[in-house]
């Protein structure tokens, strides 16, 4: 006998990596260069140097050292290096008590849900999001409320918030720089937002929490502002990653920061920790979260990314397509040619296009995508776009 459920996500997986695994497979049959994957957000851009000379440093301390535990919630010098870097950042009294280093922010997001919910809670989404969400959501035993972004703007739709926000609401998740969209939240937008939750703490007399998925942050353009959420609104769950901003995706590490400002914030804290013993996220990486220590505030390259975004958009666009222009992350939220998405990515692998149904994000009608790859590949892949592009007009 085995797990019904477990065994339901087991033979039906996460669609993104079952593109990006059909891909791998098409690319040994095909060749590397004639299949153009858009699929996942693997960041073509190479770690920073200062993220390999902290590696190598590290190596050669002592073994015992490098490799042994760390207590639970992570090095404590790293934990603190971590706070320091809030403080200075974003000018927010963030105490290293308060971070909690993970496996990344899936673990993060999985940590902070079950740290703050009982089963039979609900936690709301707006959608389109990433459908990890709600496998989290589903795991802690609480109901996945979807609330749509205003369509207009794909910002947050404040009046059909409060409408979803009831008695059995404990969170709300949002991720800003947003995937799959590439919008990022308004000062404004979460101002408003912040004004709902308190109103509704006073009204159904609980707690109200915001997990912010934040693993794009640094990934922006223009200079548009990514306000930091914990300064927005008191009872926020800071999720972080290093996937993105550091090109570290497969080391696996991020942090919680539990907003000080918070009036419970030490019974979070503790939340947090439980949360993360009961699920068997302890104790995360030792030798990457001492390299983060070493390069807490390395920026990012976004430069390669900022000219992807210009290559693709430009191709785009003169091939007819529509889509939302990016503020942050890299994904380009494409209308699919047709109302059901599914079958037009279907059609798109037909001429070696991998691009990500919008149902897998909630929402009809579009599709993702990621254009953190080489340059060479959005160039290549324009003829394929064109020639998708006149299959359906013909």
């Amino acid at each position: 006998m085995v797990n019904e459920r477990m065994l339901g996500l087991g033979v039906e997986p996460n669609a993104i990596r079952e593109l990006f695994a059909y891909g791998m497979a098409r690319k040994a049959e095909i060749g590397d260069g004639n299949v153009f994957d858009f699929s996942i957000g693997n960041p073509s851009v190479p770690a920073p140097v200062a993220v390999k000379d902290a590696a190598l440093a590290l190596l050669e301390q002592p073994a015992a050292s490098l490799h042994g535990y760390s207590p639970a919630g992570g090095v404590p010098e790293v934990r603190a290096a971590v706070a320091d870097s809030i403080r200075r950042r974003f000018g927010i009294d963030a105490s290293s008590e308060s971070v909690y280093m993970t496996a990344g922010a899936a673990a993060s997001i999985a940590i902070s849900v079950s740290a703050v919910t009982e089963p039979g809670d609900e936690v709301v989404v707006i959608s389109p999001y990433f459908p990890e969400y709600k496998v989290w959501i589903e795991t802690a035993g609480c109901a996945c409320v979807e609330v749509p972004a205003r369509m207009s703007d794909f910002q947050p739709d404040i009046d059909a918030l409060a409408a979803a926000i009831g008695p059995r609401t404990s969170a709300v998740i949002i991720n800003t720089p947003n995937n799959p969209v590439g919008v990022v939240y308004s000062r404004k937008s979460l101002e408003a937002l912040a004004d709902l939750l308190a109103a509704k703490e006073a009204e159904l007399g609980r707690e109200l929490y915001l997990i912010s998925d934040e693993p794009y942050r640094e990934i922006v353009y223009d200079g548009v502002e990514v306000p930091y959420v914990p300064c927005v609104y008191e009872r926020t769950i800071m999720c972080y990653s290093y996937s993105k901003s550091l090109s570290l995706p497969g080391e696996r590490i991020g942090y919680v920061y539990v907003s000080d400002r918070m009036e419970n914030a030490a019974s979070v804290n503790s939340a947090v920790a439980g949360a993360g013993r009961a699920l068997g996220y302890v104790c995360a990486p030792v030798l990457f979260q001492r390299v983060i220590a070493a390069c807490v505030d390395e920026p990012s390259d976004v430069a390669s990314y900022a000219a992807n975004r210009k290559l693709l958009t430009k191709g785009l666009s003169a091939l007819g397509y529509e889509f939302v222009e990016p503020q942050g992350a890299f994904y380009l939220w494409m209308r699919a040619l047709e109302d059901d998405a599914r079958a037009f990515g279907e059609r798109a692998k037909a001429h070696e296009l991998l691009l990500v149904p919008s149902d897998s994000f909630g929402v009809p009608g579009w599709v993702r995508v990621s254009y953190c790859v080489s340059a060479d590949v959005i160039t290549a892949a324009m003829p394929a776009f064109k020639a998708l592009m006149e299959e359906y007009r013909r």
